[in-house]
Parts: structure tokens; sequence; C-alpha cells
């Protein structure tokens, strides 16, 4: 069977960023599994893993725009720390929910300076080339209930 949409695939792979350092993988561990077609993946890997089968190896650079997306300097902002009250313990690197007009946002705390946080709406990958080594490890139809919810069950997937 090949990828196709509304099938099952899994995969095992690596992913590292253009100087060879690893950023994710499912190296031992079970193989991710998603639906094909349905927004599971970035577009560019998905892209790359339409009609691919049970076996398939592949190498694929995913550029940001077909990724993450390019870094956008308009989602740093800065806002005084009285903005963010009953919120313990600012660092950089936290990460929280922020309310925008394109609805709930994730941000991150890039810079704290005296009364003023800087926060970061961008993807932390955004703007970076993604570098892929996959292995097709199965693939298989998704069931109806799969489908209505629109993930994968069982092992690789959710469990209810």
């Amino acid at each position: 069977m090949q990828i196709t949409k509304d099938a099952v695939a899994l995969i095992h792979y690596t992913l590292t960023d253009d100087e060879g350092k690893t950023i994710d993988s499912s190296a031992g561990g079970e193989p991710l599994a998603y639906i094909h077609g349905n927004g599971n993946l970035i577009p560019g890997l998905e892209r790359e893993l339409e009609g691919k089968g049970e076996g398939d190896k592949l190498d694929v650079k995913i550029a940001p725009a077909d990724g993450y997306g390019e870094f956008d300097k308009a989602l740093i902002q800065q806002v005084p720390r009285r903005a963010l009250k009953g919120v313990g313990n600012l660092h950089v690197g936290m990460q929280l929910h922020a309310q925008s007009e394109h609805g709930v946002r994730a941000v991150t705390i890039t810079h704290l300076q005296g009364d003023m946080v800087t926060l970061d709406g961008n993807h932390p990958l955004a703007g970076k080339n993604l570098n892929f080594k996959v292995e097709v490890v199965g693939v298989r139809s998704a069931t109806e209930e799969e489908l209505a919810h629109g993930h994968v069950h069982g092992p690789g997937g959710h469990h209810h």
C-alpha cells in the first residue's frame, strides 16, 4: 500500500538542522503514526511522503516556507512584567499562551530586562531548513473512527 490521502503512515525519522544537530528523532522509540493529507505533518514533509510505501527511505530538506514558516519580526514584542501578573517564575525559554487577533498563540520568553519581557510568537523552528531522514515502516487504511477524530489510535498514535 502507498501513502495517500487518509492512509495511516508509520515512519521513523530524524530531524536535524543545517549544522547536523539532531532536533528530534523517533530512534529507540515507537514510529510516528499519522493520517496522511490531514495537516498532521508540515506540508513539505507530507508532500515528500506522498506515494511512498513500506520500506522506502528518503532524505529531504524542507525550506522554511514548507515547514514552520519564515521568521517574522512582527511576532516579537516587549511587554511590562505587570502584564504577566499571576505567572510566576518568569524565565527565558518559558512558553506561554497569549490571546491575539488570530486566537490563542504560543509565545516564548526570549529576553528579560528590568521590568520588560520580550515575547516571541514565532514557532521555534520558523525560518530554519529542516533536514529529515525518514523510513516508512508501515502503511494502512485509516479506520472510520480515526478519520472522524482526526488522529491515529493505537501504537504510535493516540490512546483514549
